[in-house]
């Protein structure tokens, strides 16, 4: 489970450097002094990370309570489905509308970047990855459907975590010599995208089938602890 959010990352960043490319290309980085350059690409990176567990230990709270009722292999199952329709039907997605709250929210998360994008503070770095990973981004939201079949707020943030490690090496290769995935390598990856969430979803609904395959669909028993609670008082 854990190994296809890193899969997600590692895949999903090229994708990320047609979204958040420009703003890492734009980081105002000091060129002259490689380690302390080092340093504010870290600080950036982390940002973004800090956001994704944020998302993952929500996401994840959330699974604890399907887990807690039971619900834990439905989940799993509904959201390779879903993953899989959004790649199937990427419309459903774009025929979704946000709402007045939630473009209040992306407008001001931009305008934030604008201006911190003109700023060399100590945490300026930091903040920039911060508001980075709030931006809207559907490979992201693929990830956090993964985050949902967790069964602890700590397994969630995880998840988050890791797939945002895995965009890092793409990403930072980015910040330091600019677009380079060009041509038909570029056209191959974008082409190999859709295949790795297709493949992750089925993932997940094996999963959710418990068939009994090892480490793919183990058996696993549904643990209603709020039937065995009240069993229990019995």
């Amino acid at each position: 489970m854990f190994l296809s959010a890193l899969i997600f990352g590692l895949v999903g960043s090229f994708h990320c450097i047609g979204m958040c490319g420009p703003i890492a290309f734009m980081l105002p980085v000091d060129r002259e002094k490689p380690v302390k350059k080092f340093l504010q690409i870290f600080s950036y990176h982390f940002g973004r990370l800090f956001t994704y567990s944020l998302m993952g230990l929500l996401f994840g709270y959330l699974g604890k309570g399907f887990y807690f009722f039971g619900f834990q292999q439905q989940i799993s199952i509904i959201t390779g489905v879903t993953m899989i329709l959004i790649i199937l039907f990427p419309k459903i997605v774009t025929k979704i509308p946000l709402s007045k709250m939630a473009n209040s929210f992306i407008f001001k998360v931009k305008n934030a970047l604008g201006s911190e994008l003109k700023k060399k503070n100590n945490d300026t770095f930091f903040i920039l990855g911060f508001l980075n990973g709030l931006l809207p981004c559907g490979l992201v939201y693929m990830a956090i459907l993964g985050a949902l079949t967790t069964s602890t707020p700590f397994y969630g943030a995880f998840y988050m975590f890791l797939f945002g490690l895995g965009t890092i090496p793409l990403m930072t290769v980015v910040v330091y010599f600019g677009s380079f995935a060009k041509g038909n390598f570029k056209t191959i990856i974008q082409k190999a995208i859709p295949i790795v969430v297709v493949f992750i979803g089925a993932l997940f609904i094996l999963r959710g089938l418990g068939l009994g395959i090892p480490f793919i669909s183990p058996l696993e028993p549904v643990l209603n602890t709020a039937s065995e609670t009240i069993n229990s008082c019995h």
